[in-house]
């Protein structure tokens, strides 16, 4: 047993589908939901789903082969583990609860009476079995991916909602400005970016760029309004870089300008991310379509876009709107003082799709006349497909999907969306996919 390794406890975890397991401290503990492995900095599996005696509990599972790895591990220190609802280790050799950094207790769940060694390590451990949107997908995969197709439209519907209610109380391009700069968040930063855009709204950008006598005075003056309402200017992080003469004018003009509300460095991730999704490039890159559309504004040149394109070919049109090259500084850097093999690109179609798809589609569909927005709702229903992000891998590999099944950006949406409305909030009963079996295959025949 004691050659038995982490990936091994994890799979079977995954494949635990048991409702009479009992905790160190006696209390008994159903699997709902297993979770997805983490190939990133903390816990092992994400977004689990367990049933207790108080009822449904959700967060994050770390896996040891003893208790006693989350102090050596010196998880007991980092904030990142506050997620943690349960600690499943193959043996206990410390108290029956794991202490997190922020002072709750979680059980310990010991696996060494469950795990018989049958489970097999190979293969890959990103895979849920037993679970019935599983069992769905084998017995009639098209009717599930048409139901995929459905909740790529659910989910478009909710994020216009949720722009009508934004619109309701903010300016269009505020509104618009703050969805794009949370897209160039990604996951890690995505709240930073948001926080940054309320601080930083896109009037006082508008107004900066207009005032400039030359687009390079322009481009100095919002980089320097967003690095510095970001916190992330070198003299705020006491970052030695300072003999460029482009980060020497960024600092002095943000030194000229009157006290605002400052980010802290804190706020931001800046651990194990690729240098092109850096905070800074990112920020780097938002000064450039500031610049770029500060005569019409952001939402009206998206919606004229899509007014004046056709349907098929739209996407490309609306990708280029987001695509920015940069020249100078950027060009050679990821963070101040830090350089990078030449990159000319700050945002590239891949993340401007992302933009496209999350953000400007579902906003004209919420702000534009009738027509344009009718349009917008085909372009995303024929959007092509996106780069595959580890959730959308992880739900492909749950449902067990056919290579090329997912061949579209809605259908990508739908498995986003039924992974965060069912799976990660425990309700697999509730879930269409899970019902897709008795649906009649395009055949005319009718799975079990």
């Amino acid at each position: 047993m004691s050659q038995i390794t982490e990936s091994a406890i994890v799979k079977a975890w995954q494949e635990m589908r048991r409702s009479n397991l009992v905790t160190e401290d006696g209390e008994p503990v159903s699997v709902v939901y297993p979770g997805r492995v983490n190939r990133d900095q903390g816990p092992d599996l994400l977004d689990a789903v367990i049933r207790t005696g108080a009822g449904l509990v959700k967060g994050d599972i770390e896996v040891h082969a003893r208790s006693s790895e989350w102090q050596s591990h010196h998880h007991h220190r980092d904030p990142v583990y506050n997620r943690v609802i349960l600690h499943v280790v193959l043996r206990r050799d410390t108290s029956p609860l794991t202490e997190l950094q922020n002072q709750v207790a979680v059980p310990v769940l010991a696996l060494g009476r469950h795990f018989t060694g049958e489970t097999s390590v190979a293969g890959d451990s990103s895979a849920v079995a037993g679970l019935p949107c599983r069992e769905a997908c084998q017995q009639n995969q098209a009717a599930v991916l048409a139901r995929l197709d459905d909740a790529g439209e659910e989910r478009f519907r909710g994020k216009a909602n949720n722009f009508r209610e934004q619109l309701a109380q903010q300016a269009p391009d505020q509104v618009l400005y703050e969805a794009v700069m949370e897209a160039l968040g990604y996951t890690k930063n995505q709240r930073s970016f948001r926080e940054l855009a309320r601080r930083l709204p896109f009037r006082t950008l508008e107004s900066a760029a207009r005032d400039a006598r030359a687009d390079g005075e322009a481009l100095l003056r919002l980089q320097a309004l967003l690095f510095g309402t970001a916190g992330l200017l070198p003299s705020q992080r006491s970052l030695s870089e300072c003999d460029s003469d482009c980060v020497m004018e960024l600092e002095r003009l943000w030194a000229s300008l009157p006290p605002c509300s400052v980010m802290s460095v804190t706020d931001w991730n800046l651990c194990r991310l690729r240098p092109g999704n850096f905070p800074t490039r990112r920020l780097a890159a938002m000064s450039y379509l500031v610049l770029r559309y500060r005569e019409k504004g952001l939402a009206d040149e998206v919606q004229a876009k899509i007014a004046d394109s056709l349907v098929e070919p739209a996407h490309r049109e609306l990708e280029k709107m987001f695509t920015v090259n940069t020249a100078g500084y950027w060009v050679g850097h990821f963070d101040f003082g830090t350089p990078v093999n030449s990159r000319p690109t700050l945002l590239g179609a891949e993340r401007a799709a992302e933009i496209v798809v999350n953000a400007a589609l579902p906003f004209v569909d919420a702000a534009a006349q009738t027509s344009v927005a009718a349009k917008a709702r085909e372009i995303y229903r024929r959007y092509p497909r996106l780069a595959a992000n580890a959730l959308e891998r992880h739900m492909a590999g749950q449902l067990n999907l056919e290579r090329g099944a997912v061949n579209s950006a809605c259908r990508q949406q739908g498995l986003l969306h039924i992974y965060k409305t069912r799976c990660s909030q425990g309700e697999c009963g509730a879930c269409p996919l899970a019902s897709a079996e008795t649906v009649p295959s395009p055949g005319g025949s009718q799975s079990r």
